[in-house]
């Protein structure tokens, strides 16, 4: 119970570390400096990242963004006034449309009311009014105008 591993069953064992001790014996300096220059390598690039944005361009739109954002807002703020001055002419004159036509309702009602009280036929005379502001003249009342757009019920045949 006392005796060591035969010497086939740790072979396998042995052959690793040998290896690995005359690499590090031969090579050992050499790869203790590579680590030490991949690690300074690394640390550099980290900063140079960490420096890149205040350098970039992009950082000095940063410092004048403001400035920027404030005249896009004061030419936001003036365009949508513009638009609404546009808009408040646009309904004043909208309304005064409005009362001019109002304005004309009126009169002829009030044409209509004198007709009747006078004994005509105001429905005569407000078509008699229509056809002067159309046609500019009256020709005679009692011949009736035949309508042009109406077409034959059948066709020509």
């Amino acid at each position: 119970a006392g005796r060591a591993p035969s010497p086939p069953a740790c072979s396998h064992l042995r052959l690793v570390p040998v290896p690995v001790s005359s690499l590090l014996s031969s090579y050992g300096w050499y790869i203790l400096l590579a680590a030490v220059a991949i690690y300074l390598l690394i640390q550099k690039i980290s900063q140079s990242l960490a420096a890149r944005p205040s350098s970039r361009p992009g950082a000095a739109d940063a410092v004048v963004e403001p400035d920027m954002v404030v005249r896009r807002q004061e030419a936001l703020a003036a365009a949508r006034l513009r638009m609404q001055e546009e808009l408040n002419a646009q309904a004043e004159r909208y309304k005064e449309k409005q009362r001019q036509l109002e304005e004309e309702k009126r009169r002829q009602k009030i044409a209509m009311w004198e007709s009747m009280q006078e004994g005509k036929s105001y429905k005569g005379n407000l078509k008699l009014n229509q056809q002067e502001v159309e046609s500019g003249a009256s020709t005679s009342s009692a011949v009736p105008k035949s309508k042009p757009n109406k077409k034959p019920l059948r066709g020509g045949g």
